[in-house]
């Protein structure tokens, strides 16, 4: 099966950069938060949370772009 191609390469990566951006700030917020002890459980499961997000948004785009699924 042949796929075409929506957008472009560039416009893939830079949504890529984005969430990996977005990712690398939450991360490092919770990690800062995370030293507090009442609100380490709750920064573990908002940081999964943004992990997922990050990644699923990653792979929609390129989904998207590859032309599997529509906007």
């Amino acid at each position: 099966r042949s796929f075409s191609h929506s957008g472009t390469v560039v416009q893939v990566l830079v949504t890529a950069l984005i969430y990996l951006v977005v990712g690398a700030i939450a991360g490092f917020l919770i990690g800062i938060l995370a030293a507090i002890p009442v609100v380490n459980l709750i920064t573990g499961i908002l940081g999964s949370i943004v992990d997922i997000y990050c990644l699923a948004g990653i792979v929609i785009s390129i989904l998207v772009y590859l032309k599997v699924i529509d906007k």
